[in-house]
């Protein structure tokens, strides 16, 4: 955990501060108390059949059903990477090189851009050519945030799952990660792309402004990250009179 969280917190797209003001209180501060507790969290979701986090199953399934559904395609490899961590992107790079892939296609699988996700996964691709005397080509797949079918899946999948419950939401919060407010400020179009795919999923789901509403979570440090926030929200509704709400995380 503490090495992860090095290599996420020291990624100058996540977090855009001059390295002498920021260094000393990851160092200092952050990455002797913060392992910790997220490591914990980490803990009751952990794989424990394969020893893995969740993220690492769930990508690698995905990598095997699309090599399973390009299976007729030719000269055609699927493999998969992590921008933190491993298979890093370097290593998983060079063996597609060495199996003679000269044409790489990538697909970072954040479906709204931004720049601390979508182009820092891009970046450390790029690094990883640069490392190389002959580079293959490369593409990079954009957002899908408002792809019909991503809206299609996402709405089938909420369907699906809330027809376990055993009561009908009231609300209905989309609850994406958030990033901190200067960064869309800037121009970051995160905000932007994750509003649009909770309208795309309310036009397909026949749900008015009120049942599906959108918030952000997962804030770190003082500074104000996109909002309205996910946990503040839920301590408000109860106020409002609503008594029943669920929960889906469309990022």
């Amino acid at each position: 955990m503490w090495r992860y969280l090095r290599e996420f917190l020291s990624d100058p797209r996540v977090i855009e501060l001059n390295k002498a003001i920021w260094y000393p209180i990851l160092y200092g501060l952050v990455l002797t108390t913060r392992p910790k507790k997220s490591g914990a969290n980490y803990a009751r979701i952990w794989n424990r059949q394969r020893n893995e986090s969740p993220l690492r199953t769930y990508t690698r399934a995905q990598s095997e059903k699309l090599t399973e559904a390009l299976r007729d395609l030719p000269g055609v490899t699927v493999d998969w990477a992590m921008r933190y961590g491993n298979p890093s992107t370097e290593s998983v790079a060079k063996g597609l090189v060495a199996q003679g892939c000269d044409r790489i296609l990538s697909f970072p699988l954040y479906p709204q851009y931004s720049a601390t996700t979508t182009a820092t996964a891009n970046d450390q691709l790029f690094r990883a050519l640069m490392k190389m005397r002959r580079a293959p080509a490369i593409r990079s797949v954009p957002p899908y945030y408002a792809e019909p079918v991503y809206i299609e899946a996402l709405a089938r999948s909420i369907e699906r799952h809330l027809g376990t419950l055993a009561f009908e939401p009231e609300v209905v919060i989309a609850s994406y990660h958030g990033i901190p407010k200067p960064y869309s400020d800037k121009g970051d179009p995160y905000q932007a792309h994750c509003l649009e795919t909770t309208r795309l999923l309310r036009e397909k789901l026949g749900w008015d402004e009120k049942k599906l509403i959108t918030t952000f979570q997962s804030r770190f440090g003082a500074q104000e990250w996109l909002q309205p926030y996910t946990d503040k929200t839920v301590e408000k509704l109860p106020g409002e009179g609503v008594k029943s709400i669920a929960i889906v995380n469309p990022g």
